[in-house]
């Protein structure tokens, strides 16, 4: 018998399998036609957003402030119905914190989140909340950074076609770790090679105790660590976990020697772009994640401790008194309060109280 099986029905089942490959075919083809078209999961399609941009962090994606941002930014695309897409880039994916910070000012990325004492290097103001010893405790600090002296940051921020959003994130007080000691005294720091950011406060702070400070980027401070370039760092509590740093250090003191927070800036070309409508949501939105985020180091701090005790670090706390007295024997706070000018050290020490 002769089988003939051209003229045989189709399998229906293959052929509505060939008719959904070709209507997605010619949607997908209709969308690069028609660009401002995505595809959603499950096949619908949605406006691509008016406006698309980057923000870099070299935090970790664990780290706090990176995920109060990435909220952040969810909630704006939400409550913006798609029109702002804002794509937080973290572990200095960008770029390192000096790269970024180059690239934000030159319009190639849009957003930048990194800590007053990096931002210092642009904008020198910006690195005033990092006056050694400056800060007693959080009350000071956030009537400072909420108050006049935040105010007069933000205002040197826009002098370099930068703007920054109203409430800057905690970074908290920083800690001095070691591979090989505790540091209980003022001359427990001589001679100490000690990593620091890029930071000309941080660096000219651990000068004046007789250490030698090494600028280095975040991305290279645990192999410098492990390596024994340096004999060990300054950073939260926070950093030491997100970014394994008690891996490679034994010791910690609690020094809380400065106080430092991160700034989330926009290229103000880029931010004026924006209808006000989307400005206004967008400020709202990164300000009420930044107070979240406040909330959630404080409770995280008070737990990190004894988290980090348990992966063997040794903690001590110095008395912080002689630290304060030999910066000011040293003519440190006399220094920067030239450097800063009148204005902005009158404001720290409405806060702070009298330093120099």
């Amino acid at each position: 018998m002769h089988n003939d099986t051209s003229s045989t029905p189709a399998n229906p089942s293959r052929r509505q399998s060939i008719q959904r490959i070709a209507t997605t075919a010619a949607a997908t083809a209709a969308a690069i036609a028609v660009p401002g078209l995505l595809l959603r999961p499950g096949g619908a399609w949605a406006a691509a957003p008016e406006f698309s941009y980057k923000l870099g962090i070299a935090l970790a994606p664990t780290h706090p402030t990176t995920a109060g941002l990435q909220a952040a930014c969810a909630a704006i695309l939400k409550e913006s119905n798609g029109r702002l897409s804002i794509e937080v880039f973290p572990s200095s994916q960008l770029g390192s914190d000096t790269d970024m910070i180059s690239q934000v000012r030159s319009g190639a990325i849009d957003f930048v989140s990194t800590a007053g004492l990096i931002w210092g290097t642009l904008v020198p103001v910006a690195s005033i909340s990092g006056v050694g010893f400056a800060f007693p405790g959080y009350d000071a600090v956030w009537n400072a950074m909420d108050g006049d002296l935040g105010a007069h940051i933000r205002g040197a921020f826009a002098k370099a076609n930068l703007f920054p959003q109203s409430k800057i994130w905690d970074h908290g007080f920083r800690q001095v770790t070691s591979g090989a000691r505790q540091i209980k005294t003022p001359q427990d720091l001589a001679g100490f090679k000690i990593r620091v950011p890029l930071s000309p406060a941080l660096t000219s702070l651990f000068k004046a105790f007789g250490a030698a400070p090494t600028g280095i980027n975040m991305a290279e401070v645990y192999t410098a660590l492990q390596t024994k370039i340096v004999d060990g760092q300054e950073n939260p509590l926070t950093i030491l976990e997100t970014q394994k740093l008690y891996e490679v250090q034994k010791f910690c003191s609690l020094t809380s020697h400065v106080w430092d927070g991160f700034w989330l800036v926009a290229n103000l070309r880029t931010w004026n772009a924006l209808p006000e409508d989307l400005r206004q949501l967008a400020s709202k939105t990164f300000d009420a994640h930044a107070l979240m985020q406040r909330k959630a180091i404080d409770s995280l701090n008070t737990r990190l401790r004894e988290e980090l005790k348990a992966k063997g670090m040794t903690f001590n706390a110095p008395e912080l008194a002689p630290f304060r007295e030999t910066l000011r024997k040293a003519g440190f706070y006399t220094d920067w309060q030239k450097k800063f000018g009148p204005e902005a050290w009158a404001k720290l020490e409405k806060y702070a109280g009298s330093l120099a």
